[in-house]
């Protein structure tokens, strides 16, 4: 029969942890396990996780260079030879591809980021591209091809 007096916790719902700051008879009374003296043994007391003690910080340590470019323009760069194996695949002769093209046939990740289209490996397919840049090589390549390249 159980009684009030003979309850307990069910094995394992209970964790076993320091109490501390609850008298002298638990073994963690007086400073409740904060040491003598010293600014963690304050109340109120914190440091940054960062803080080393007074020792030179890590990141004023460590050297400084260069800088970033924040107008710097990050194309998503297209080669001719991964164009021209698509267009193996899937027959993109006479077609027009831009970057909503480009996304669906899983060449570039973004439509919004600008596209430059890079010369290569070989291309011998007749496609007119609507892009943001490209270079020479590759405007000489689509050209001889029968194609046709405009920036936008």
């Amino acid at each position: 029969m159980d009684i009030l007096s003979n309850l307990k916790y069910a094995a394992g719902s209970r964790k076993k942890r320091k109490r501390v700051a609850r008298g002298e008879g638990s073994g963690h009374g007086g400073t409740a396990t904060r040491g003598m003296n010293g600014q963690l043994s304050r109340s109120g007391a914190k440091k940054k996780i960062w803080f080393e003690g007074g020792q030179m910080p890590l990141q004023r340590r460590v050297p400084k260079f260069g800088f970033t470019n924040i107008f710097k323009k990050e194309y998503q760069i297209v080669n001719l030879n991964s164009l021209q194996k698509l267009s193996e695949k899937n027959k993109l002769d006479e077609i027009i591809l831009n970057a909503e093209e480009l996304k669906k046939l899983g060449l570039i990740n973004n439509v919004k980021k600008p596209v430059k289209i890079l010369g290569n490996g070989e291309f011998k397919v007749k496609v007119q591209l609507e892009v943001s840049a490209f270079s020479n090589s590759a405007k000489d390549k689509i050209e001889a091809a029968g194609g046709s390249i405009k920036k936008i």
